[in-house]
């Protein structure tokens, strides 16, 4: 303990009165310390001050000592005038004892002082596990608020290239990540082998992009458990970001698996920076941000493979007769509105029945599904091939005048009857014909007469000996065309 100013037989009553267990060191009348020198020596338990001292300090110095981290005992001479216990708490005072200090008195004011103190370092432990709680629910609002905006934003689409290009920029709050790529499989029922799927982040150079196939395929190798025997590369989308055209060997990997149930279906690949260390707090919250995304990249990938049956033809994997029709639609609203041309070829491969008939319907399946191969590799990505019914195709061409569809199917028609057909040993081939209807830009003819063109413009072809092109006019012709 402290005493400021105390006389000898103050001092020494109060060191009677509290035992040997406290020391208390006297400051001289005049000799108090200062800011400075509380600051720098220890802190005692209680400080006595006699009034007489207390009323000699300026004022401007009082503000130093009622700052002063201990309990403050106020000494009254018992001849001096009655100080009201108010004003004794206003200045800062924990009590006033009155001369002539007896052991009662010094040990009840010694008491109350270790009460307060008791209290007060209740009081602080308290506070700080009010803020240290305060600080863990702020981190857990944090993070909850984290998940909800990625749940949310994975939610909105139905596309795995959206929920990927979002995904970065959530997952780059958590940690630097420079490129964000995916690789998801399946395996066809009964086999060993993988059907997978690459997302590619961003653009990069051919070297730093066959590295990263290379990459996930081995991801889908390990983790898969099954031989790659076919994979389709698609890109996310979105703009590209700078500095991001890095190779695997640019920085840390890492494999993020995604599971449904108990088994694996792909893996979120991460290229970070080479030093990166997060919180535990962080890795769990990073962790429940993959599990939501694989959740949404899961039901992505379904939508997409149950719209693929739904807009495809099961036996060709071209499109279907609806989803011609659809386009159909649409494309001529196009043309309505912008005047641009507009072709469609319509393809029947000649004397189908009779594959069938001589080697199997196995055979004919095969033939649909190579020439459906065929048009698939003849057409330009805007153009769209389709199984109309039965050995019939549809090919809609936008802004293909009638000459450039002239050609292209002389094309296809040259390329499947040079196809090499085997069954049980045995070589075949087969023919098509091929009828061509256009509206060129300008035109006034009805759009819907399209199709109804090409049809009549078949079945010339169909009555002049097959294997041939024949394009529509008011009266049909055996039309010539040009491959090159």
């Amino acid at each position: 303990m402290w005493g400021f100013g105390l006389s000898e037989d103050e001092h020494r009553q109060i060191s009677k009165a509290v035992g040997p267990g406290f020391h208390i060191r006297n400051f001289p009348d005049g000799g108090i310390p200062d800011g400075q020198e509380m600051n720098m020596n220890e802190k005692p338990s209680a400080a006595w001050i006699p009034r007489r001292v207390w009323e000699d300090i300026p004022e401007d110095r009082r503000d130093d000592y009622r700052s002063l981290e201990s309990q403050r005992i106020l000494i009254q001479e018992d001849a001096e005038d009655g100080l009201e216990m108010e004003e004794v708490l206003e200045q800062g005072f924990l009590t006033v004892v009155r001369t002539p200090l007896t052991r009662a008195k010094v040990q009840d004011a010694v008491f109350r002082a270790k009460e307060v103190s008791s209290m007060y370092s209740d009081i602080y432990r308290m506070s700080e596990e009010i803020m240290l709680e305060r600080e863990l629910l702020s981190r857990k609002t944090d993070q909850l608020m984290f998940l909800n905006r990625v749940l949310a934003s994975a939610s909105e689409s139905l596309d795995p290239n959206v929920i990927l290009h979002n995904a970065w920029d959530y997952l780059n709050m958590l940690l630097p990540v420079r490129q964000l790529h995916a690789v998801f499989w399946q395996h066809p029922e009964g086999t060993d082998s993988s059907d997978v799927q690459l997302f590619l982040g961003n653009r990069m150079s051919p070297e730093n992009e066959n590295a990263w196939v290379d990459r996930l395929l081995d991801t889908a190798t390990t983790m898969g458990g099954g031989t790659v025997t076919g994979y389709e590369i698609s890109r996310v989308n979105g703009t590209p970001r700078p500095g991001s055209d890095r190779s695997p060997n640019d920085g840390s990997v890492h494999v993020m698996p995604l599971k449904a149930g108990q088994d694996h279906f792909g893996a979120l690949v991460l290229l970070c920076e080479d030093r990166v260390t997060l919180g535990k707090d962080q890795i769990e919250t990073f962790k429940s941000a993959v599990n939501h995304l694989g959740l949404a990249l899961r039901n992505a990938l379904l939508f997409k493979e149950v719209k693929l049956r739904a807009d495809r033809d099961g036996l060709t994997h071209i499109y279907n007769r609806r989803t011609f029709d659809e386009r159909l639609v649409h494309e001529l609203k196009r043309r309505q509105r912008y005047g641009h041309n507009l072709a469609l070829l319509m393809v029947d491969l000649d004397h189908f029945k009779s594959i069938n008939d001589s080697y199997g319907h196995q055979a004919g399946d095969e033939v649909l599904r190579r020439v459906g191969r065929i048009l698939q590799e003849s057409l330009r990505s805007t153009d769209l091939a389709a199984r109309y019914g039965g050995e019939e195709f549809a090919v809609l061409l936008p802004h293909t005048s009638e000459k450039d569809a002239c050609r292209l199917a002389e094309r296809i028609r040259s390329s499947i009857e040079s196809e090499v057909f085997m069954q049980d040993g045995e070589q075949f081939r087969v023919t098509a014909s091929i009828g061509v209807a256009s509206v060129e830009a300008g035109s006034l003819d009805r759009d819907g007469d399209l199709v109804l063109k090409a049809d009549q413009a078949l079945y010339e072809a169909k009555r002049n000996g097959r294997n041939m092109t024949v394009i529509s006019r008011p009266e049909p012709v055996v039309q010539s065309c040009p491959t090159q």
